[in-house]
């Protein structure tokens, strides 16, 4: 079958895509993967289809103003003061990314199309070519459940009904605010008005659109309340890149105990320089070696010393398996590659689905309460370290969590759950 994979996003929203991507290939499938500009390096060099999307989305995260929105979406004030601010650019970034969509389709012609949730205009799309369409969330977001309310809103004690309710609330804004560019490009290509009852998880014959979710069932059991349609994979990891580490980074590995990796990936907010001294300042106080990553820079450059090395970034599958914790923002890729490894995670989280992580990570008993960014400083820092480093029974669960995680082959049952949609 020819498949169409798009996705958009930074790296947490890329990786598992490729890793999927590779995995239709293996099985004999054409497969081309749509994503943003930035990352088209990366993704053709482990030999996918490339089909080029605007990187304005990755710009915007990376600039000043992206910046300052990831510090103020961590409260839900914050968070629609953002939406708010950001709106204007966003649609028109929207406009670029479905056109660019459209004509990877175009050329592609695929079999299956297969979407993240950011890009709700691949349903137009499929209906348009009249193929099947399959969402693929990395964390638990779209499908209604009485088990936790949706990403962003609190567990209040308000029972089942409230956590239901949050999800009929969040569908709703989302056909309220993010409708524009998906009208807009039906209209530009003479399409009708998308047919009543279509989207968010209904196609346009009002059939429910299978939903693919890329997460490990065991960081996350699969709801017991959810639709037959609703599919738990397990996480969609890169095949390992078996790369050599950089000889400096090497030797500061080998040169002392296991140090703690500090990186926010593609997460920053507006004082890198104050982040990069707090957590530094944690680290000596916890008595740990650290190991910082700029990433998008959420951490501002530090001096090298004995106990403490700066990089930009490294491969987590070679990096994680060295050090004694991984301390992050939440992401679901990077939460998902520091507990493969086997290592107890201290989860920063900014907003989204990180503080969701957070909580799942806590109760596994595999890394302690999170500290959330807006709170982060020396001394939270340094109790949760010191938390992972005296509890010798956190790591023992992370190690067997990582045996596990290892074991569950979530590729294979993505792509055997796309062959059996294309049949």
């Amino acid at each position: 079958m020819r498949v169409l994979i798009l996705t958009l996003g930074s790296r947490g929203d890329i990786e598992p895509f490729m890793a999927l991507a590779q995995g239709l290939a293996a099985g004999g499938h054409a497969t081309s993967l749509c994503a943003p500009a930035s990352f088209e390096p990366s993704i053709v060099a482990r030999g996918i289809d490339y089909r080029r999307m605007d990187d304005g989305f990755v710009e915007l995260a990376r600039s000043l103003e992206g910046q300052a929105a990831f510090e103020d979406m961590g409260q839900l004030y914050g968070a629609l003061k953002t939406v708010v601010r950001l709106l204007p650019k966003a649609d028109a970034l929207q406009d670029l990314l479905l056109d660019d969509a459209w004509s990877a389709a175009q050329a592609v012609r695929p079999e299956v199309i297969v979407f993240h949730p950011k890009l709700p205009g691949a349903l137009d799309i499929a209906e348009a070519l009249d193929v099947p369409v399959v969402m693929a969330p990395l964390f638990p977001q779209f499908v209604p459940t009485s088990a936790f309310p949706t990403l962003g809103f609190p567990d209040l004690p308000l029972g089942p009904g409230y956590r239901r309710a949050t999800y009929r609330l969040m569908h709703a804004i989302a056909a309220k605010v993010g409708m524009g560019p998906v009208r807009r490009f039906r209209s530009r290509r003479g399409w009708a008005k998308r047919p009543a009852g279509m989207g968010p998880m209904t196609d346009h014959r009002g059939r429910a659109v299978p939903i693919l979710h890329g997460f490990s069932p065991l960081l996350c059991p699969r709801p017991a309340d959810w639709p037959a349609s609703a599919v738990v994979t397990g996480h969609w990891p890169l095949p390992v890149s078996h790369a050599e580490l950089p000889s400096g980074l090497s030797a500061f590995l080998d040169d002392g105990p296991p140090p703690v990796y500090v990186g926010f990936g593609s997460m920053a907010g507006r004082d890198p320089e104050r982040t990069a001294r707090e957590v530094v300042a944690a680290l000596r106080r916890a008595g740990c070696r650290g190991l910082l990553a700029g990433g998008w820079g959420g951490l501002a450059p530090i001096e090298a010393a004995d106990d403490l090395l700066f990089i930009e970034s490294a491969p987590h599958d070679a990096l994680f398996p060295r050090v004694a914790a991984v301390v992050h923002h939440g992401g679901a890729g990077t939460t998902h590659a520091g507990l493969r490894a086997g290592r107890p995670s201290v989860l920063c989280p900014f907003f989204g689905d990180q503080p969701f992580w957070g909580r799942r990570v806590e109760a596994l008993g595999v890394g302690p309460t999170p500290v959330p960014q807006r709170a982060l400083d020396a001394a939270r820092l340094a109790h949760a370290l010191q938390h992972v480093m005296s509890d010798p029974g956190m790591g023992k669960r992370a190690a067997a969590l990582g045996a596990a995680l290892t074991r569950e082959g979530g590729v294979a049952k993505a792509v055997s759950m796309l062959e059996g949609v294309a049949r």
